[in-house]
């Protein structure tokens, strides 16, 4: 199959870099670590990593955008294909010596994440996925199995990832979300990206975050979806700047938009 082939295998070869940088940094004595406007921290692994991939890029697809978290925005030639870099997702993981963090690697084509890789190399472990390509989880591309969604379809049954419960008192949703944790199977706070790949594995059955950036899930919408799974912001929309996400095996989908957008907008 032809299609984002080619998309990908580049995507597996930044991650190979990304890697190369980050696990050098992680744990590292001298690893410098500064506070972002923001107040979320950024080290000298999450720049690296992002000044490396982006220099790839402009070698091999000098006519795509970027935008990372970094460096913001860049825009290459005329066409509708940008790449979303998140160098280390989980910067407060990896600063704090918990290897729970990844690079995460997304090519857009207009409004639509249309391939997208994970790479977790502390965990040794990688997820990635494209249109009309299925999606795969392994060491690497030649150890990697097809992954697929869960089929629960109660929430009694379900096990519910969630971020942290400050978001969501945060975003005014913290008692429905309480609700869905006392009413789950089991629940747990896996957070960042490793939430929505445990779901793409079929290993949970629902992924929650009130608050996020587009370079935190580009990665990962193709990936759920190609494992058969669903994403959408709390909203509903398909819609990954949103800056919320609900991800599903699906058949939960709509019992969780309905419970946590219960009395908002």
């Amino acid at each position: 199959m032809a299609g984002y082939a080619d998309d990908l295998a580049l995507a597996h070869l930044l991650a190979d870099t990304a890697d190369t940088i980050s696990t050098a940094r992680f744990r590292a004595l001298d690893l410098h670590v500064e506070s972002k406007p923001d107040l979320t921290p950024v080290s000298d692994a999450d720049t690296a990593v992002e000044s490396a991939i982006r220099s790839t890029l402009a070698r091999a697809r000098p006519r795509d955008g970027v935008l990372g978290e970094e460096y913001g925005a860049s825009v290459a030639g005329s066409g509708n294909r940008r790449w979303i870099i998140d160098p280390i997702d989980g910067t407060k993981n990896f600063v704090r010596g918990v290897p729970v963090w990844g690079t995460l690697i997304a090519l857009m084509e207009g409004d639509l994440p249309v391939a997208g890789l994970v790479s977790a190399p502390a965990l040794g472990r990688r997820w990635w996925g494209a249109k009309g390509h299925g999606a795969y989880a392994g060491r690497h591309q030649r150890a990697a199995s097809r992954i697929r969604v869960s089929a629960v379809n109660r929430l009694a049954d379900a096990s519910v990832c969630y971020s942290s419960l400050t978001g969501w008192e945060e975003s005014g949703r913290l008692e429905p979300m309480l609700d869905i944790l006392r009413q789950a199977w089991r629940s747990r706070a896996y957070g960042d990206f490793y939430g929505y790949m445990l779901l793409a594995e079929g290993a949970v059955d629902v992924m929650v975050e009130p608050e996020l950036s587009l370079w935190d899930v580009a990665a990962l919408v193709p990936i759920v979806t190609e494992a058969g799974g669903r994403i959408t912001d709390l909203q509903g929309r398909v819609d990954p700047s949103g800056g919320s996400a609900i991800a599903t095996n699906g058949h939960l989908h709509a019992d969780m938009l309905d419970r946590l957008s219960a009395g908002k907008p």
